[in-house]
């Protein structure tokens, strides 16, 4: 039975963890542009084009 409330316990205390760290997430604006990621994909990327060499 020590051992239910040990599990308990840590279960309980990671569980906190997480929603701390999703507060601190949220309130430090990790979340604020919801836009950009879902349209980052459609935008052309040139700067990481590796240029062609032409055979001599």
């Amino acid at each position: 039975m020590e051992i239910i409330f040990g599990l308990i316990t840590i279960s309980l205390t990671v569980a906190v963890l997480f929603l701390l760290a999703f507060v601190w997430a949220v309130r430090s604006q990790q979340y604020d542009d919801t836009y950009t990621p879902a349209v980052r994909m459609l935008f052309e990327d040139n700067e990481t084009q590796a240029p062609t060499e032409q055979p001599q």
